[in-house]
């Protein structure tokens, strides 16, 4: 089996919205730590040195990571949201396809015809909880000033047409799912109205699914089908999201 990353790094470095922030603590600060707690002093430990920590502020939106139905709304399908440690663990290892949209432009809106199109050309019909990765090779621009307005963004009419094919879990190498906040605001803003803003977000009012958001290296999976996917998220209590390190695994 060959095993492809699918994940970003949590990284101050990556210019969204929701930055990380990672404070590093040395094996010298490590041993003035123990030292502290257990009552001794730093040259008690081998040249001084002890545990190296690192304390991560952190949002579940920041990096790789899978939105759960909390996330859109407080109620799915007419019964109270789930949030990511509710959600039965048979949704996050299945069959991965891969729809190659990186051809498409930053802020293009990719619609059903377009993923049927896809589907045909690859030779694939969908079947239940199947994982459908987007590619739109958003990550390419990760550390880009703009990255989170750089990638192809699916619409709602899109997003319920997966839907309707038994799918539980989308996912994107873009910032974000639907298209670009910024683009989301400038049509709102020209006419304000409902289904503008979040607009795919929000299918999860009606429908149950999840969604990985800033996925990477989709252009590594050899072939559209064929392989699987394993995105188990963090269990985080009551959590709109958790973080993922997605892997696609390949049969060579």
């Amino acid at each position: 089996m060959k095993l492809i990353d699918l994940s970003v790094p949590i990284s101050p470095s990556i210019r969204e919205p929701l930055a990380a922030k990672i404070e590093y603590s040395s094996h010298s600060d490590g041993a003035l730590q123990a030292a502290a707690v257990l009552g001794l002093k730093p040259d008690d430990f081998p040249e001084s040195k002890a545990w190296a920590t690192e304390t991560v502020t952190l949002n579940t939106h920041s990096g790789t990571h899978i939105d759960a139905p909390w996330h859109y709304w407080p109620t799915s399908e007419g019964k109270p949201a789930r949030t990511i440690d509710e959600l039965p663990l048979d949704w996050f290892y299945s069959d991965g396809i891969l729809l190659d949209f990186s051809s498409k432009p930053p802020g293009y809106e990719i619609t059903s015809d377009d993923l049927a199109a896809e589907l045909n050309r690859i030779g694939y019909r969908l079947k239940p909880l199947d994982i459908v990765l987007i590619r739109c090779d958003a990550d390419k621009r990760l550390y880009h000033e703009h990255y989170a307005f750089l990638h192809a963004g699916v619409s709602a009419e899109a997003t319920l047409w997966l839907l309707d094919q038994g799918i539980k879990v989308v996912g994107t190498d873009g910032w974000g799912w639907d298209i670009p906040l910024n683009l989301q605001a400038e049509a709102y803003k020209q006419q304000p109205k409902d289904g503008v803003l979040w607009a795919a977000h929000y299918i999860g009012k009606d429908r149950e699914y999840c969604q990985i958001e800033k996925l990477a290296n989709l252009e590594l999976i050899p072939k559209p089908f064929g392989f699987k996917v394993c995105c188990f998220p963090v269990k985080v209590e009551k959590a709109s999201a958790g973080w993922a390190r997605p892997v696609a695994i390949v049969e060579e």
